[in-house]
Parts: C-alpha cells; sequence; structure tokens
C-alpha cells in the first residue's frame, strides 16, 4: 500500500523536479517536503498544517487533492489526529504582568520589613564610639588634654560627665582640665533608646 509519501516522492522524481526546485515553487521548506515524503511526523507540524502542504505539493504535481488528503488521513499517527487545544498548560509557566506585580509587592514588603527591623535592632543597640585621641596610658605635661573622636549622629556624648557637642558628621572634640590627680578620662556615648557606650582612656599627668 502506498503512503502519501511514496505518492508524492515518485511524482516528483517523475517530473524531474529537484526538492530545492519543489522548496521554491510551493514555498515549503525542503526539510518538511522530505519529512512527508519519508513519513517523519515527529518532525512535521499538526496535521492541519501537513494537510496544506500535501494540498500544495499535489498541485503542483499534478495530483487529485482530495486522493491526496484522503492518504494522507489515513497515513497520519492517530494520536496526532487529536489536537488538544491546551496542550500542555499546566506543566508550562507563563510569566505574567499579574506576577510582576505580585512579585513589585513582595518586594516592597521584603524592603519594609528590611528596614523596620534595621531600625529596631539600631534602636536597641548600643551607639558605635571611636576615640581617636588620647590613646591610652596618655602622658600630659598640660593640665589640659583634647579629647576626640567620632560616634553616631543621634547619640549625645560626654566626658567625664561633661557634655559635649557633636558635629553633623558625627565626630566631635573637647579640651578637658586635668589635675595632678586625675587617672582616667571616661567618654560615654547614649543613644536615643538611653543605650550606653563606654570607652576609659588611662593618663598619666606629669604636671609642672
Amino acid at each position: 500500500m502506498r503512503t502519501i509519501g511514496d505518492i508524492l516522492k515518485s511524482k516528483r522524481l517523475k517530473k524531474r523536479y529537484s526538492l530545492k526546485k519543489v522548496e521554491k515553487e510551493t514555498k515549503i521548506k525542503k526539510e518538511f517536503i522530505e519529512a512527508i515524503e519519508n513519513g517523519d511526523w515527529v518532525n512535521l507540524p499538526e496535521l492541519p498544517v501537513v494537510a496544506g502542504f500535501v494540498k500544495n505539493l499535489a498541485a503542483l504535481l499534478e495530483i487529485d487533492a482530495k486522493t491526496a488528503y484522503a492518504t494522507l488521513k489515513r497515513d497520519y499517527p492517530p494520536q496526532r489526529l487529536s489536537i488538544n487545544p491546551k496542550p500542555d498548560v499546566g506543566g508550562k509557566f507563563t510569566w505574567t504582568p499579574k506576577y510582576t506585580f505580585l512579585v513589585g509587592i513582595l518586594i516592597i514588603i521584603l524592603a519594609l520589613f528590611g528596614y523596620l527591623g534595621f531600625q529596631f535592632v539600631k534602636f536597641n543597640s548600643p551607639p558605635s564610639l571611636e576615640v581617636t585621641h588620647p590613646f591610652d596610658n596618655f602622658v600630659t605635661t598640660s593640665n589640659k588634654v583634647v579629647v576626640s573622636g567620632k560616634t553616631d549622629l543621634d547619640s549625645t556624648i560626654k566626658v567625664n560627665n561633661q557634655l559635649v557637642l557633636v558635629n553633623d558628621d558625627g565626630t566631635f572634640s573637647v579640651q578637658i582640665e586635668v589635675f595632678e590627680g586625675t587617672g582616667e578620662i571616661i567618654i560615654t556615648a547614649t543613644n536615643r533608646s538611653k543605650k550606653e557606650t563606654t570607652i576609659v582612656r588611662k593618663i598619666i599627668p606629669k604636671l609642672e
């Protein structure tokens, strides 16, 4: 029993038409023409498309269109004849504007919670404090010692219980008076939640 592929190929060879010529005349890719001739249905589109190909090939090769289509329907695999209008919809993920909106909302929520969490931790954590001068065991021959450093912008600084102005960049500097018996300088940073960080610098006054 001759297949549609046998019929088309036999007629093409009888007319001495190359695949390239048939492709040019019908605008059908020669890979599809070869697949039809060889019954290679796996590499072909669905039946309605293949039927259109066969109709054009039959017209070119002077084959009865009805006979060609009937033979095609007989040869075409039954499982391919049942066309599912929604194939594999459940297993195929498609990105939609709805997902973009939801992801955007999720990012905003995560950013908000992240910011609030950061502020909560910051509010309940002791302030940072760095003392650049004096260093520990500082020897001074003057009764005036410069104390400088850096802290958080929302913190207040006290040096030996003396309130010190904190600059816009968090730095501070103050000159305090020391005496022969002064053995240490206490620097304390306090933030809005009343958390404190304290650094003690030992000094050795050698006053003349």
